[in-house]
């Protein structure tokens, strides 16, 4: 296991994303799609009340904490978004039904239901492309360190989702290249408490994972 070292980040707040920069000890970069359950104000909420927006529908519970702790290991610099994925989902592709969900997990967004294709470019231009354009920013700094830095994308994940119980309690997704994931599952399988899910609950091979797509596998 990693030891928790003092690395200290520069914390740079934007409307649409949250970076945390240090001197990078490896030419490695965390982000994270779904730190935020945040809404703008002018948008109410997308109709839901304030109960609804704790829950995973509207963010990946406690990942932007663990990909901020993983970047202070790491002594990595991070990017996470700063919006709810109910306003865009900066892991999909914009023609993707669920970038801007009109439910989730059965759950209705009003505020989602009678989109224009003008409002969702306005929002694509407003929270989608800048948390991107930050990651590529990053990415082109630490290419100093290696021709092609390692990408680590953190999300979570519920216990049981559509009366389905999952039992794993990490998952490790990945696609063609198995440099990361193999040995992070053999290191955390070797460990009895620990069930590792090999592209579970989830998988790397799915075609909605916008972000490695886009900026790890595309770019080797």
């Amino acid at each position: 296991m990693f030891k928790a070292e003092s690395v200290t980040h520069e914390c740079v707040e934007h409307e649409t994303h949250v970076l945390l920069l240090c001197e990078p000890r490896l030419p490695v970069l965390v982000v994270c799609d779904h730190a935020s359950r945040v809404i703008p104000k002018d948008m109410h909420n997308l109709g839901l009340s304030e109960a609804q927006l704790l829950e995973h529908i509207a963010w990946d519970i406690g990942a932007g904490n663990v990909a901020r702790v993983l970047g202070s290991m790491l002594g990595a610099p991070v990017v996470l978004a700063s919006n709810s994925r109910l306003v865009v989902d900066c892991n999909r592709t914009l023609d993707d039904p669920t970038a801007f969900p009109a439910t989730s997990d059965g759950v209705p967004v009003p505020g989602n239901a009678e989109l224009s294709a003008a409002d969702r470019e306005a929002r694509a231009n407003a929270f989608y492309w800048p948390y991107h354009h930050a990651i590529r920013d990053q990415l082109a700094a630490l290419e100093s360190l290696a021709p092609a830095p390692a990408v680590i994308a953190v999300h979570s994940f519920t216990p049981e989702m559509g009366g389905v119980k999952r039992p794993w309690h990490i998952g490790a997704l990945w696609d063609k290249d198995s440099r990361i994931a193999k040995p992070f599952m053999a290191a955390l399988g070797a460990r009895p408490e620990i069930m590792v899910g090999d592209n579970e609950p989830y998988s790397g091979r799915h075609p909605a994972d916008f972000t490695l797509d886009h900026h790890a596998e595309a770019e080797g």
